[in-house]
């Protein structure tokens, strides 16, 4: 019994944190819903739960609960969740260290321990929205970050050209984060060329619509991002992608960067995320065309 109060208590706080340290008229997200939240589910579900075995069966159900739900409203996607379970973990265990503590500490004053425990529990909201009014004021600027991957490609620059602007399908071995959902890309359709040429790429879910702002042929094609549709992500978007080609020796070396405007803190945890993300599908989309400029086998 201990454990499903404690479960549903961690539940409550977290589904109920993560409402209350939303910040209106942006998609912006830190430490308060990524710390201070679990922190005071994990104290929650120790003032419940009382024993150590039951709390940690209880934080776990609580976790796994919360995330679940979060989904299935498609509030959070699966990749989401699984990048920021270790930064939840981490506030669940102090907001349990810290719950053990003041068990220890009021454990004289069992008389008054119900009341002081209740009022504890009823000001874990209180102190979940102070940390959002401090929050609000310093996550109004969204982070820009670009990424830039390159590789080496056996072929005529003019074929790389030709096979950048425009491709039916992809195919390759997909890196690990494709796998929890991190965006499958599928084929990308120029309709016209030049400045002012307009590109769809298409995902296994969703699109992102460019318009071409420089255009070099063989050597530089930019594109600025107008739309993205795309379910989840919404603390992250596009700004442009950008190609370059240049020949080192007797290959061309192609170069991809990508902008991307990130409304995640702290930075420190999550850069390298997305980074990691943002290069993934570089090295999904180079892979494909490497494939697709490699020379058909002579015939036999």
């Amino acid at each position: 019994m201990g454990v499903l109060v404690g479960g549903l208590t961690g539940v409550l706080f977290g589904i109920g944190g993560f409402m209350l340290s939303r910040i209106p008229g942006t998609d912006a997200m830190g430490p308060v819903v990524f710390l201070l939240v679990p922190i005071a589910a994990g104290f929650a579900i120790t003032l419940v739960a009382h024993d150590l075995e039951r709390v940690s069966a209880a934080a776990i159900l609580a976790t796994i609960g919360s995330l679940a739900i979060l989904i299935a409203m498609h509030m959070e996607t699966l990749l989401c969740a699984v990048l920021a379970f270790p930064l939840l973990l981490l506030g669940l265990m102090i907001g349990i260290a810290l719950g053990i503590l003041f068990h220890k500490i009021t454990r004289k004053s069992e008389g008054s321990n119900l009341t002081f425990t209740s009022v504890v529990l009823l000001s874990m909201p209180l102190l979940i929205l102070a940390g959002h009014r401090v929050e609000v004021s310093t996550l109004v600027h969204p982070r820009r970050e670009v990424v830039t991957s390159t590789i080496r490609l056996a072929a005529d620059p003019s074929q790389v050209w030709s096979e950048l602007q425009s491709f039916d399908s992809l195919s390759g071995e997909k890196p690990w984060l494709m796998h929890v959902g991190l965006p499958i890309p599928t084929k990308c359709v120029m309709e016209g060329s030049g400045p002012g040429a307009k590109r769809t790429c298409y995902f296994d879910h969703g699109y992102i619509l460019e318009t071409v702002i420089e255009w070099s042929p063989p050597s530089v094609m930019h594109l600025s991002v107008d739309r993205t549709n795309m379910p989840g992500r919404h603390w992250l978007s596009f700004e442009d992608a950008r190609y370059e080609l240049r020949q080192d020796g007797n290959e061309p070396v192609l170069t991809r960067s990508t902008t991307i405007i990130s409304n995640l803190y702290p930075a420190l945890y999550w850069r390298p995320f997305e980074r990691w993300g943002v290069n993934s599908e570089h090295r999904y989309i180079f892979a494909d065309l490497a494939r697709r400029l490699k020379p058909a086998p002579p015939a036999h």
